[in-house]
């Protein structure tokens, strides 16, 4: 059976999104723009990144995908990170910007969206492996 046509997986995602999403929205009303700088999207992208570089990581050093570890990558991967990052509203956020005639602002978002987000998904992966070694140590 395919992933996705299993009830029991579907229902692990769509649980996790809607804590993910309860959790962006809470953030997103939180903390206020600064200086045009939509701050609680970044926040939430880059986080979810590095939860999500750190999650991969352990689980794939902890063996098969399958199982708990599959439950756990689709619930917490998917879902629950897939509901709290946003690329939707991060590319809004950079069409408004430019849109107001704020092309710098809008394209210096951008580029710090995603230079973060690459390095702090790396930063997981290093922290998810240096777990890995220190708990076979």
């Amino acid at each position: 059976m395919h992933l996705h046509r299993d009830p029991w997986l579907v229902v692990v995602v769509a649980v996790g999104g809607a804590l993910g999403t309860l959790a962006r929205y809470g953030l997103s009303h939180a903390v206020p723009d600064r200086g045009g700088v939509p701050v609680a999207t970044l926040v939430e992208n880059v986080v979810g990144a590095f939860l999500l570089g750190l999650l991969l990581e352990a689980l794939a050093r902890s063996g098969p995908d399958t199982g708990r570890r599959r439950v756990a990558r689709l619930g917490l991967g998917t879902g629950v990170l897939g509901g709290f990052t946003t690329y939707s509203t991060f590319a809004l956020e950079v069409a408004d910007r430019l849109a107001d005639g704020r092309t710098g602002l809008a394209l210096a978002y951008a580029l710090a969206s995603v230079v973060l987000g690459v390095a702090a998904c790396a930063g997981g992966v290093v922290v998810g492996a240096r777990r890995h070694r220190e708990a076979a140590a």
